[in-house]
């Protein structure tokens, strides 16, 4: 037996599993226990013929805060749980009623569907600490629109659940998400498991050719900027609540 509480907790209803992040202490980031648990939960969903698709959903007023700054995973497991969504035999789809930054906009790139309340926002704030947003570029590039993404990596702004669905990271929004997730819910129920199968196969394709081709070098590359005096110095800031030196 164990005390320790999960970071993913998973809830099965009428062919749906919903797996729920779970780890407030650090606004459910990308630590390499909650990317742990969330890799081993996909592989039972995966397995189990009951299951006909996965909601992902979170606890608080945050989605992901993007990687967990003190325990961060190597960028190689982040990519493996990018791959491991988009390759699992049902859909997965994100329900969003909170804040989403860096690595957690990752994590609805490589979602099949992504569903947000009104009270969702969003940023890339990787630069302001002194990384890239490499990794998750792997799916977000081939998915979303290039002029808006080069604004929003450069400029780490924030932006709201409609300026998200028009650039293609969301799929809809609306102010009660549910509503906007029961129709899609009610859909993936009436597909047969090998038609859904096979149209996630045709939809990811194209993007699961940029992690044959890029995921070593995307790997390598957050790798190192993590390691930077840069990174350090942007780190440090956000944790001490001030402005890194380089701020004008």
């Amino acid at each position: 037996m164990t005390d320790i509480e999960p970071f993913v907790r998973a809830i099965y209803h009428r062919g749906i599993t919903t797996l729920t992040l779970d780890s407030p202490d650090n606004r459910n980031a990308l630590s390499v226990r909650l990317v742990r648990e969330l890799t081993d939960a996909l592989t039972r969903c995966g397995k189990d013929g009951d299951v006909r698709a996965v909601v992902l959903t979170h606890t608080g007023n945050t989605f992901c805060a993007g990687a967990d700054l003190r325990h961060p995973p190597h960028p190689r497991e982040l990519v493996k749980l990018l791959r491991q969504i988009l390759t699992l035999r049902k859909p997965v789809v994100a329900r969003v009623t909170g804040h989403v930054r860096a690595g957690g906009l990752g994590l609805l790139g490589a979602c099949d569907i992504a569903v947000a309340s009104a009270e969702a926002t969003f940023a890339f704030t990787e630069v302001r600490i002194g990384v890239a947003p490499a990794v998750i570029s792997l799916p977000l590039l081939p998915r979303t629109d290039p002029r808006a993404l080069a604004r929003y990596y450069l400029t780490g702004e924030e932006f709201g659940p409609s300026e998200a669905a028009r650039i293609g990271l969301l799929t809809a929004a609306g102010s009660d998400v549910d509503e906007v997730l029961e129709p899609v819910l009610d859909g993936l129920r009436r597909a047969s498991p090998q038609g859904l199968k096979e149209t996630k196969q045709l939809l990811t394709a194209k993007v699961l050719e940029t992690f044959y081709e890029d995921a070593g070098r995307m790997s390598r590359l957050s790798a190192r900027l993590f390691e930077s005096d840069e990174a350090d110095e942007g780190m440090t800031a956000f944790r001490e609540r001030r402005d890194p030196q380089w701020v004008l």
